[in-house]
């Protein structure tokens, strides 16, 4: 093979990147119809992770299918991804995937434990002004020289390892649609479902 020829994508690599962004329309396969497919689509469910990330309670929401469907269409799900179960080995494994980011300051990433934590979420909570946006801010500039650094010297080798989510804020998102003490319930209780869903999206 000559030098100056393009080297293939790993195979690992791309079965990794397959298995993580299953599409959808593999439901098919398995006994579901197009047309709740559609109606999965149609309210931003496009992946079999993405299934498996909705609770039964929301699908049953969306209009059209019953729970007999869904509970189908779960099972279909799980037997297109691998059981969520980890060996405490396995584990481990994974853990040895963690990086950590610096924030600029060497006495705050002592006190984070290394730096802020990838395969997690992170919160920044605090009174007005108080720092919150200038570190996340910060975070971004020292991501992007981390990225740099490591793109210069493995640009080929390992793709898609920094990979960093700034939501600033989620609480003001949440304040806009719930005002009051009668709905601070049901504002803790999506504030909870968001953060679920991040947590699994980080992982």
């Amino acid at each position: 093979m000559k030098e100056d020829q393009v080297v293939a994508e790993e195979p690992g690599f791309q079965d990794e990147e397959e298995s993580l962004f299953q599409d959808i329309d593999l439901l098919q396969k398995h006994g579901i119809n197009v047309a709740d497919i559609k109606k999965l689509k149609s309210v931003g469910i496009c992946t079999i992770k993405g299934i498996q990330m909705t609770t039964r309670r929301a699908l049953c929401n969306v209009k059209g299918l019953s729970e007999a469907k869904v509970d189908k269409i779960k099972e279909a799900a799980n037997k297109l991804i691998e059981p969520g179960f980890l060996t405490a080995f396995e584990y481990s494994e994974k853990r040895k995937m963690v990086f950590h980011i610096t924030t600029g300051s060497q006495e705050f990433d002592k006190l984070l434990g290394g730096g802020i934590e990838s395969m997690a979420i992170t919160e920044a909570f605090g009174e007005f002004r108080t720092g919150k946006t200038q570190l996340s801010h910060t975070l971004c500039g020292e991501h992007q020289m981390e990225l740099l650094d490591y793109v210069a010297a493995k640009f080929h080798e390992e793709a898609g390892i920094f990979k960093l989510l700034i939501i600033d804020s989620i609480m003001a998102l949440f304040r806009v649609d719930f005002s009051g003490r009668g709905e601070l319930a049901e504002r803790q209780q999506k504030l909870a479902q968001m953060l679920s869903r991040l947590q699994k999206i980080s992982e």
